[in-house]
């Protein structure tokens, strides 16, 4: 069928904005199924669990590499396969989270290696859209704190969010006929409802061509 990604900071709500999504799909008679990076695959949740771990000092280029690697496995094991059963397919973060998080975040790499990167890494596969709940790091961090411990991402400190958030905006501003960028300091019903309204014309375009798993040339 297709596949949706929904990106933002840690805190930015893009978890309850997916689960909403799903569930409005569902009622559309969809057959849906939610996916996380990293994790959804045996081997990509222990790529997970070390990943967030505060213990864990991880050079950052090898925890690009890791958050590739459970990518790689992902797409693999679950998200090709459920695309080719028809399946409408919604991943809390996708490869945007790597440009931002590790491209911007830890500046390691140039957008447009990181672009080339991702595609060998998912076989070509991109989203058909990408939601963005856009939202200040400060607003972002509160909310964080006031849930729960910090894991090990979430503690990297306030400049590097800052440059995720950059990175965010560069890929909205890069990819607009992608990437739905969102305002994440309305409310949880506004942002739903914006969501629903755009992939209701999503649907339809998809009716129309009838496509399936894209992939770029």
């Amino acid at each position: 069928m297709f596949l949706v990604s929904f990106e933002g900071l840690d805190g930015s709500g893009k978890s309850t904005q997916a689960g909403l999504l799903a569930a409005w799909f569902r009622q559309q008679g969809l057959v849906v199924e939610m996916l996380r990076e990293p994790g959804g695959t045996e081997t990509s949740e222990h790529i997970r669990t070390l990943l967030l771990d505060p213990s864990q000092r991880i050079d950052p280029f090898a925890e690009l590499l890791l958050f590739s690697a459970a990518r790689a496995q992902l797409v693999s094991e679950k998200v090709r396969p459920l695309l080719e059963a028809g399946t409408v397919v919604i991943c809390d973060r996708f490869f945007d989270s790597t440009t931002a998080y590790q491209g911007f975040g830890r500046e390691l790499a140039e957008p447009a290696w990181l672009n080339a990167f991702h595609r060998q890494v998912t076989g070509g596969l991109v989203p058909h859209r990408t939601y963005l709940i856009d939202i200040e790091p400060d607003l972002a961090r509160a909310r964080r704190q006031a849930r729960s411990e910090e894991d090990r991402m979430e503690a990297s400190g306030r400049a590097f969010y800052g440059r995720v958030a950059e990175g965010y905006r560069w890929l909205a501003e890069s990819e607009p006929d992608r990437v739905f960028r969102l305002d994440g300091a309305q409310s949880i019903e506004s942002l739903a409802e914006a969501i629903r309204a755009d992939a209701e014309r999503l649907l339809a375009g998809t009716a129309r061509s009838g496509s399936g798993n894209r992939r770029t040339p």
